[in-house]
């Protein structure tokens, strides 16, 4: 992974004749977030579970992606997360299609809690019941209103 970081930096300093620092990389659990950026600390975590089922996208499209945001910090500052200095990088400098998301089966990766409402049944992430557990939260239905309620 660290080789992929490495790669997309000396595109990126070919590109813009510039020398970046490179960053950390971390691997940690991150809810369904295949990568994040973390733009101050230069670091960009991996989640290690869907890295694991899915390298080869990892490769092509998730570092590309995670490098981008860290060198749109570097290059202009704060700017809207994918915008088009982000879409631009992704386009002209890694020759990638500047995909937001990815589509990634993330079933194995999050836990949920069942809930329901008045009209369906819900899956509520882990930290949100526990806010709804120590009476933090409480989570209405966007269809109904109903109140959202543990199975």
């Amino acid at each position: 992974m660290q080789a992929e970081v490495e790669n997309c930096y000396l595109k990126a300093e070919r590109y813009f004749k510039k020398v970046f620092e490179r960053p950390l990389l971390s691997y940690r659990r991150s809810g369904k977030n295949a990568g994040t950026a973390f733009l101050q600390q230069n670091r960009i975590n991996i989640h290690p579970l869907l890295f694991s089922e899915n390298q080869e996208e990892f490769i092509h499209d998730v570092i590309p992606h995670e490098v981008s945001h860290l060198l749109v910090w570097n290059l202009f500052g704060r700017t809207k997360p994918h915008g088009r200095e982000w879409q631009s990088i992704m386009i002209e400098v890694f020759n990638r299609s500047p995909s937001t998301t990815h589509s990634f089966d993330t079933k194995g990766v999050v836990n949920t809690i069942a809930y329901r409402c008045n009209c369906s049944e819900h899956a509520i992430s882990l930290r949100r019941h526990k806010n709804v557990l120590s009476g933090k939260a409480q989570y209405r239905c966007r269809k109904c209103s109903g109140e959202l309620v543990a199975v």
